[in-house]
């Protein structure tokens, strides 16, 4: 009976992509903008969530100088927020049906010689990011834009189906999955081929698996994996993040990261607070583009 349950959703989301995927390329940001506010009211309770996270940061990303966003609420900023989620749906749907060139052709890379700086090393790579802009697109783009295929971590589906869709257009587009059940020794096999591993490093994690920092104002969680596989294997970080500027997608890219400082506990936790930096300095110049959606400051009430 599961399996008749999976393959009917997989049988359904098909449809839905494959239908997404015909409307007019000039009908498609209307539609994906219609798509985010659906979404915005059916899953009120998420829309709930990035309201409360927004303005319970909303006054720390005022007060630094990345800030330039012209939103002045709460509910205003999320609005948009899933907006942009819905403009990436609809583009993700396009690029699972093969209709990439018009999204991918418009990206524009900024900092590339930041990566060429961390390519020279010869050591692998870690191109680390947060679920900011489509950062999908970003990932099925990497291997036309960079010349290089991009092995990406992800959690393995619970749907059998899914996942075989999903890894089907991954390898469409020269990435491979690191699935997280045996994530750490896969990733390190990659980066000592001198590949490239990309992760998506901004959410929550469990005690155990990281450092308490503040972000955004507030305690928080933050994965210790990246210096992990950093210290091991010497591979270089460079945080890279992609974002919507009218009509075309942007990825900036920032100055290669080399953790060799202190091996104590805070000399890690400086490491963690250090690629977090980064991903907290787009997202204040850029607060539209995340995904204030998750709850990013779990397990840090009364801290």
């Amino acid at each position: 009976m599961k399996r008749i349950i999976w393959a009917t959703q997989i049988a359904a989301l098909y449809c839905f992509t494959w239908i997404v995927s015909l409307i007019p390329e000039k009908l498609s940001k209307r539609f994906g903008i219609w798509v985010g506010l659906l979404f915005s009211v059916v899953l009120g309770s998420r829309r709930r969530i990035a309201e409360q996270n927004i303005s319970r940061a909303l006054d720390y990303m005022r007060s630094q100088p990345e800030w330039n966003c012209n939103i002045p609420t709460a509910e205003g900023i999320a609005r948009e927020v899933f907006c942009n989620l819905g403009l990436s749906l609809v583009e993700t749907c396009r690029l699972y049906h093969g209709k990439e060139n018009d999204l991918i052709d418009r990206i524009e890379i900024r900092g590339m010689e930041y990566y060429d700086k961390a390519r020279s090393m010869k050591k692998g790579l870690i191109f680390l990011t947060g679920h900011c802009g489509n950062w999908e697109l970003m990932a099925l783009a990497y291997a036309r834009l960079f010349k290089t295929p991009l092995s990406v971590v992800a959690r393995r589906q619970n749907n059998p189906y899914l996942n075989s869709m999903v890894e089907q257009m991954r390898m469409h587009y020269d990435n491979t999955v690191i699935y997280k059940d045996n994530a750490l020794r896969n990733m390190i096999s990659v980066i000592r081929r001198d590949g490239t591993v990309g992760l998506l490093v901004d959410q929550s994690v469990f005690p155990d698996e990281g450092y308490l920092i503040d972000f955004l104002g507030r305690p928080a969680w933050a994965s210790k994996a990246p210096v992990l596989i950093a210290r091991k294997t010497g591979v270089p970080i460079l945080p890279a993040f992609i974002h919507r500027e009218e009509d075309r997608h942007v990825i900036e890219i920032h100055p290669p990261i080399l953790f060799e400082g202190e091996s104590d506990e805070q000399g890690w936790q400086n490491d963690v607070k250090t690629y977090s930096l980064a991903i907290e300095q787009f997202i204040i110049a850029n607060p539209t583009q995340w995904y204030w959606v998750h709850r990013r400051w779990k397990r840090t009430e009364g801290l």
